[in-house]
């Protein structure tokens, strides 16, 4: 694909620097607008990288998802058009980036969300949405 955006975050946002700020927070709505912050920080696709042949059944709201294999070792862009779902697509996306399809199968991503306490704040169709998230990277 031509334009793929660059990974957004760079290596200055790791799965353990959101599990050690998830645990800071005081609550849910600490949680809540961490996630939103970290979903502000995640690029918008262009328009015409937001095809059907990239988009995610199974969440309620559109997403979109895109990605690259560069050596075996995958690069990945999301959007949303939901705040909270962008937010959570940030934290796939620090877990996922860089790693090869192995590593991508091995990940533990349901003990990465329990870590942060997140999936019993969320509502059942967040929850699938997530699940379909990450079924899709497994499924690349």
């Amino acid at each position: 694909m031509t334009n793929f955006p660059a990974h957004p975050f760079g290596t200055e946002i790791t799965t353990a620097n959101i599990i050690d700020s998830m645990k800071n927070c005081r609550g849910w709505e600490d949680k809540y607008r961490l996630i939103i912050q970290l979903g502000k920080r995640l690029p918008s696709l262009e328009d015409h990288l937001k095809s059907k042949s990239v988009s995610i059944s199974g969440c309620e709201s559109n997403v979109w998802l895109i990605w690259k294999n560069n050596n075996n070792s995958y690069q990945f862009a999301a959007d949303s058009d939901a705040r909270i779902v962008k937010g959570l697509l940030a934290l796939i996306l620090a877990a996922s980036e860089g790693k090869t399809h192995e590593e991508l199968m091995a990940f533990n991503f349901e003990k990465y969300f329990e870590e942060m306490y997140l999936l019993d704040h969320l509502s059942p169709s967040r929850n699938n949405g997530i699940r379909a998230i990450i079924d899709q990277i497994k499924h690349i």
